[in-house]
């Protein structure tokens, strides 16, 4: 009887290879419904129910399929308005935070900070890409809370000049109590292009890759606004 039954349904013995994937679209859906349709029991076909079921599984998967493309075009979209964004604020003066600065191989380089409070100390840290005490500066003198600024000459600690490249700052300050006055670094100059070697844009800015979270302030430059040297 067993036989019979798969002889009616055309159903056989096959010596053929099985064809797999490991992936279930909606074109694998439509051959499995297919499929299943024409080998289905003429003594007990599928119920009315259940087909209907399937259908609506494959019209889900269809309107899945269609979003997800959908999707992807909007952060093509979204990924390139962003670039044109991020490229009119080339030529800008922009404020960051940062420690990092960029020595270059000639000429010094300027550092920025910000006091919480006045103090009448603030001693700079200056390291190499390894993290290697280069040089320590101490300033002396009294300074109101607010932003100030220096300048490390690319010396190091022995009187020689330092390598051409990117050094950390770290800063710390005292009031005249010698109670610890919170101070932290970061960096201004005018951005010159931008990077997206990371996968995301980044304004570069005196030798320094700045992501835009990183922004505190942009305006038009000055007429004397040059970058640092």
């Amino acid at each position: 009887m067993t036989q019979a039954l798969s002889a009616l349904a055309g159903i056989g013995p096959s010596s053929a290879t099985p064809q797999g994937s490991n992936k279930l679209g909606k074109e694998e859906f439509l051959k499995l419904l297919t499929t299943q349709l024409a080998n289905q029991d003429p003594l007990d076909p599928v119920d009315n129910q259940a087909f209907i079921a399937q259908l609506a599984q494959f019209a889900t998967v269809e309107q899945q399929s269609q979003m997800n493309s959908t999707l992807e075009s909007l952060l093509v979209a979204q990924a390139s308005s962003n670039q044109t964004n991020v490229a009119v604020l080339v030529g800008k003066e922009v404020s960051f935070k940062s420690n990092e600065v960029a020595l270059p191989a000639m000429g010094q380089v300027e550092v920025h900070g910000k006091l919480s409070d006045a103090s009448t100390k603030v001693s700079a840290i200056i390291k190499d890409q390894n993290g290697k005490t280069v040089r320590t500066l101490v300033l002396t003198g009294d300074r109101a809370a607010g932003e100030f600024s220096f300048k490390w000459d690319g010396l190091d600690s022995n009187g020689q000049r330092a390598n051409a490249g990117n050094y950390t700052v770290t800063l710390t300050a005292a009031d005249k109590d010698n109670k610890a006055v919170p101070v932290s670094t970061s960096g201004k100059g005018r951005a010159t292009g931008v990077s997206f070697a990371e996968g995301y844009p980044q304004l570069i800015i005196n030798g320094v890759r700045v992501r835009l979270s990183d922004v505190l302030e942009v305006h038009e430059p000055s007429s004397n606004t040059t970058n640092t040297p």
